[in-house]
């Protein structure tokens, strides 16, 4: 019986290796079932159905966040990279849908240009109004109220 026991733990562990080599997502480390995954399915599904960017982003940046097990809500910037991650690492799961991934990041560039542009123009000229001054030192407070789920 103590012979026997050498035997069965080589076969558990060729059985094992068996299923890793198998399976490419498990060899890769990509988990399906993450909410990376999931919002990267969602996200490449519905552009590769004709929806826009933003219809398809909103939809799955609502999930990767109602699906996160973090304490904290994910920035759309972290829900990005989780979606690009998910798409890199299992490119046969996600057919296509690489054209899509540079959208996620224009908002970033986009936003990145006007910080630039705004610390660039300097003060604000006296002929400009209070709207402007206003805008210059608080624009969320010109724009009106902000929506905190628009990004």
């Amino acid at each position: 019986m103590a012979r026997l026991q050498p035997v069965r733990l080589l076969a558990l562990a060729l059985l094992g290796w068996a299923g890793w080599s198998v399976n490419p997502a498990a060899a890769q480390g990509v988990d399906l079932s993450s909410p990376g995954a999931k919002g990267a399915r969602v996200y490449c599904t519905m552009r590769s159905s004709g929806n826009s960017h933003d219809v398809s982003w909103t939809a799955a940046y609502a999930l990767i966040k109602r699906q996160s097990a973090s304490l904290f809500k994910t920035s759309p910037e972290h829900a990005a990279v989780m979606i690009t991650e998910a798409v890199v690492n299992n490119p046969g799961s996600f057919p296509d849908c690489g054209k899509y991934l540079g959208d996620l990041y224009t908002n970033t560039v986009n936003r990145q240009k006007q910080a630039a542009e705004g610390s660039s123009t300097g003060t604000t000229t006296a002929s400009s109004g209070t709207a402007a001054s206003t805008s210059a030192s608080n624009p969320a407070a010109a724009a009106g109220p902000r929506d905190r789920y628009a990004y």
